[in-house]
This record gives C-alpha cells, sequence and structure tokens, in this order.
C-alpha cells in the first residue's frame, strides 16, 4: 500500500474578496509540479462565495465536473438550457465533453455558499455534454457508503453518471465508527477528503480537510474518532 497526505494548511490559497478557494492540486495561480492531481482526479477546490457574487460565464471542455454544495445553494445556469439552484444535500454532474459554458452564482443576500469542485480527467475525450443533478438522502450516508458518482456504463442505486471508470462516495461515521471501502478496480486508488472531524485511515490521523491518497491495496479500513463527514473519490491510477 502507497500512500500520500496533504494537509489542510499545504492547499493553495486564493482570495479574491468575493471567492475564497483553497486548491488541493495545482489551480489558476497555484503550480505545484508535485501536486497536479492524484491519478484521474485533476482538480479539488474547497470554494466560499460571498453573497450576490459568483463565477460568470466560462467554458469547459473534456472533463467530468462535479460539485458538492457544503453549506448554501448555488444557482447554475449553461448552455444546454439547464437552469437550477444546488443546494445541500444535492450532487450536480456535468460532463463537458465537447464543449459547454457555465455560470454559478449566489442568489442569498446575506450567507455564504461553500462548496466542493472536483475535475476528473474522462475515459474518453468529446463525448456529448451531459448534466444531471439529484439530491441524495442524508440518513443513507450514517455509517454507511452511499455512492453518489459513478461510470455511466456500471451506474448503481441513485449514483449519477460521469464518463470515467471513478466512483465517488460520502459518509458521516458516527465517533469510534469503521468503515471499510473495497476498491472496483484493482488499478484504482482512493482519495479521501475529511470534511470535518478526526478520522484513523493508512496509519494516518486526518483532521478537518486533511487528505491522504491510498493506492496499490485492495480496500481501505476508516475509523472516525469523533463524529465525522467524509468524501471518498476512487479513480484509476493511469
Amino acid at each position: 500500500m502507497k500512500t500520500i497526505i496533504h494537509k489542510a494548511d499545504t492547499r493553495g490559497y486564493a482570495n479574491h474578496g468575493w471567492l475564497k478557494s483553497h486548491h488541493t492540486f495545482s489551480f489558476a495561480g497555484y503550480q505545484d509540479a508535485e501536486r497536479m492531481n492524484f491519478g484521474a482526479l485533476r482538480v479539488l477546490n474547497d470554494d466560499v462565495v460571498q453573497p450576490k457574487m459568483g463565477f460568470g460565464t466560462h467554458p469547459h471542455q473534456n472533463m467530468e465536473i462535479i460539485s458538492i454544495p457544503l453549506k448554501g445553494a448555488l444557482s447554475h445556469k449553461d448552455s444546454m438550457g439547464n437552469k437550477r439552484a444546488i443546494e445541500v444535500g444535492e450532487i450536480q454532474v456535468m460532463s463537458a465533453g465537447t464543449g459547454l459554458t457555465h455560470s454559478e452564482f449566489n442568489d442569498s443576500k446575506t450567507d455564504d455558499v461553500n462548496f466542493l469542485q472536483l475535475w476528473i480527467i474522462p475515459e474518453t475525450l468529446n463525448v456529448t455534454p451531459n448534466y444531471e443533478q439529484r439530491k441524495f438522502d442524508i440518513l443513507d450516508q450514517k455509517n454507511n457508503l452511499q455512492t453518489l458518482v459513478a461510470p455511466k456504463d456500471k451506474l448503481e442505486g441513485d449514483a449519477l453518471p460521469i464518463s470515467q471508470q471513478a466512483y465517488i462516495y460520502r459518509s458521516d461515521l458516527d465517533s469510534g465508527h469503521e468503515i471499510m471501502t473495497p476498491l472496483k478496480n484493482k488499478n484504482n486508488g482512493f482519495y479521501i477528503f475529511l470534511i470535518e472531524g478526526e478520522i484513523e485511515v493508512g496509519g494516518q490521523i486526518l483532521e478537518n480537510r486533511d487528505a491522504i491518497g491510498i493506492y496499490e491495496t485492495d480496500q481501505v479500513i476508516i475509523k472516525s474518532n469523533v463524529n465525522s463527514k467524509i468524501l471518498i473519490i476512487e479513480v484509476p491510477m493511469n
């Protein structure tokens, strides 16, 4: 088993006034040759958007984009005709494929929006762009591995589809609880991002916003030392 640790305070940080963003991997003005990606996981941004502010219309191509609100609601509008708000408990996926444009905005007059945005390198280039959004039952995350995203050719349960052999899970573990996460594919690895709490995994203790990449193993056991909220991303390593 091989591991790589990314402590919360080693992430890149940008303060644009209206946007405060922590970058796990190289992004925009934050560039680090040692932090380009973890397998097919290219971006994991932890963004806070101020009230009545947002991202103007901008393009994407050949990338699987997943947005996960942690606080507040983010309005979305795109060139495919989708115009919706993404709220806590919902997940949004976009297969950018041959190309699309979209905007994201915090409509609240008083409250910040905090959301995670992930970019996963697609398995196949130039697919037809696709957008999907779904609300998930947070009770299904309780001491359980809830599948949020899965490959479009291997969907399970309510999982949303992406064009890659990758999976995204959420789990809310009570203090003292353990959960085992088996790999779907031996060529994949896990990137475990601790939203909040304290866990033990791969011989390491992680605290709020810490992360660990684990690969060349069949499974991972996660133990929660306090009540913890965990995001688990399984991606191809090559």
